[in-house]
């Protein structure tokens, strides 16, 4: 559903410009509603059209809330998830606290995962994408032979 790498900025009031096709991508699932949240192992955010983000919320309602590692997820992935809508001029208001976490100032990177957006800085991608690029290159060999069987 949503793929590919896109570039964009935040402007000083902290509104990241989502590029045409990322936006028509989302309208066509669920119109201006989008939920943001903070990924648990990156610095970076989470960007979820409204349907479905839906069934991510559903799914990690279910973990079992007195584990405490499910909760502490439950906490930071539900607690930091935040309703947006995407203005007439195909801008998102990213909230403060969310732009720290991700260190978003004014450069960034939206990258397609399927059912959800990435927002990275730009710093924090470059950075990033290095790294699994250099020192993940044999987990990256296992990881592709076992997609194989994948009929493409």
């Amino acid at each position: 559903m949503f793929r590919g790498i896109h570039t964009s900025t935040l402007d000083a009031k902290g509104r990241l410009g989502l590029p045409v096709r990322v936006r028509e991508s989302l309208n066509g699932v669920s119109g201006a509603d989008i939920v943001v949240t903070i990924d648990t192992q990156e610095k970076c955010l989470l960007l979820y059209p409204l349907a479905e983000w839906e069934i991510v919320q559903e799914r990690i309602q279910q973990l079992p809330s007195l584990d405490e590692t499910s909760r502490g997820l439950q906490r930071l992935f539900l607690g930091y998830a935040t309703d947006l809508q995407i203005d007439g001029n195909g801008r998102v208001l990213m909230p403060a606290m969310h732009r720290d976490h991700a260190g978003l100032d004014k450069a960034a990177v939206i990258v397609g995962q399927g059912n959800k957006f990435e927002v990275w800085s730009e710093d924090n991608w470059n950075t990033q994408r290095e790294f699994w690029l250099t020192n993940n290159r044999e987990a990256l060999r296992r990881a592709s032979g076992a997609i194989l069987d994948v009929r493409v």
